[in-house]
């Protein structure tokens, strides 16, 4: 770890006084403007030239070989407009997203909130986006990224859960030519009853409609895309093991694990508790960890996990290995800890594989 710390020193102090900045801010107000100065940085080179070059440390998963371990989860690009910037920050793969058919606005504001103490966010932002076609224009033309990227997908919040299946399809095929995966986002508790169709019955209709899809797409165009699914931190034993049953039983892809919870412990006190929405950071980690540990022993290793939440330093990162992740992605841990923590994450795990392979 201490080469991490050296480049942790590095990098740590310009961000930390960006933050200062940018938290002094309402976090929704600073989001666009902070994706386009890093979107100027990167064309300047300037990112490269802070960060260093990417952790070099490929893997096969799901049939597709990603650079490194550590990528950005879903939420912070929401338009396909920043996936080079992200990329020169050093992640291996960028989930853009969650899409949906048409724009949708979102929920009203104010809908994002930082429990700074805790190291935590809470979103109420309700899958707010340009619609698909719009964010597959912008990264057929602009991406240069030559690591792996994800397109989260959803139905439109108007669309009633019995016609789901018409969005996340259409959805499916607008962005097949442009993802390496597509990430189907059915646990997002920012949109009524939207987790309604992670009951297992439902779950297997709607999957088998998708990995239908996905045979259709893949005879036509000659390009096969994995579907993974992302769950939800708060099920129950029982939920798990039924929907892993699901997963196994239609050959699911791969699975994320996990999104946002309802829950407020870790964040009781804080005045933002009160707020609707998903809490993520650093309260999530240990019930995000248990849902990723659930999985991974139904699964016995059939369907690759990537595991997201709570992750705020190199140690977690190597805690969802350990518990059965084969990749791991960011977003509030990088909010708040910056570039240093993308590097830090992929070279713990980089040296943990290498030791599990002499040993």
């Amino acid at each position: 770890m201490l080469h991490w710390a050296r480049y942790s020193q590095m990098t740590l102090l310009p961000y930390q006084l960006a933050k200062r900045v940018l938290f002094f801010l309402p976090p929704e107000a600073v989001h666009e403007p902070t994706l386009m100065m890093l979107r100027v940085a990167e064309r300047l080179r300037m990112l490269r030239l802070l960060c260093g070059k990417p952790v070099d440390d490929p893997v096969e998963v799901m049939g597709l070989k990603f650079p490194n371990r550590v990528g950005l989860a879903a939420g912070m690009d929401k338009q396909g407009s920043s996936v080079d910037a992200f990329g020169a920050l050093g992640f291996g793969f960028v989930e853009v997203g969650t899409l949906t058919p048409r724009p949708q606005r979102g929920n009203p504001s104010p809908r994002l909130f930082r429990c700074i103490p805790q190291r935590a966010i809470i979103n109420h932002m309700g899958i707010n986006n340009p619609g698909v076609d719009r964010a597959v224009e912008n990264l057929s033309t602009i991406r240069r990224f030559q690591g792996i990227l994800g397109v989260n997908i959803s139905k439109n919040k108007v669309t009633p859960n019995d016609e789901a299946r018409i969005d996340y399809l259409a959805c499916l095929r607008a962005v097949w030519n442009v993802a390496d995966y597509v990430a189907i986002n059915f646990s997002c508790p920012n949109v009524p009853n939207l987790c309604e169709l992670a009951k297992a019955e439902t779950a297997a209709d709607l999957l088998a409609a998708i990995k239908s899809e996905q045979s259709n797409l893949q005879q036509e165009t000659g390009k096969f895309v994995p579907v993974v699914m992302k769950v939800s931190p708060d099920m129950s034993e029982q939920q798990i093991r039924e929907l892993a049953h699901v997963f196994l039983d239609c050959q699911l892809d791969g699975l994320i694990c996990t999104n946002t919870t309802t829950s407020r412990i870790g964040v009781e006190n804080h005045p933002a508790a009160q707020q609707k929405g998903g809490l993520s950071g650093a309260p999530l980690f240990n019930r995000a960890n248990e849902t990723l540990e659930a999985f991974a022993q139904e699964l016995r290793g059939a369907i690759p996990i990537i595991g997201v939440g709570g992750i705020m330093t190199p140690e977690d990162a190597l805690a969802k290995i350990r518990a059965g992740a084969s990749l791991v992605q960011l977003y509030s841990g990088f909010v708040y800890q910056g570039p240093s923590l993308i590097r830090g994450c992929a070279n713990a795990i980089k040296k943990y594989a290498a030791e599990q392979v002499e040993s």
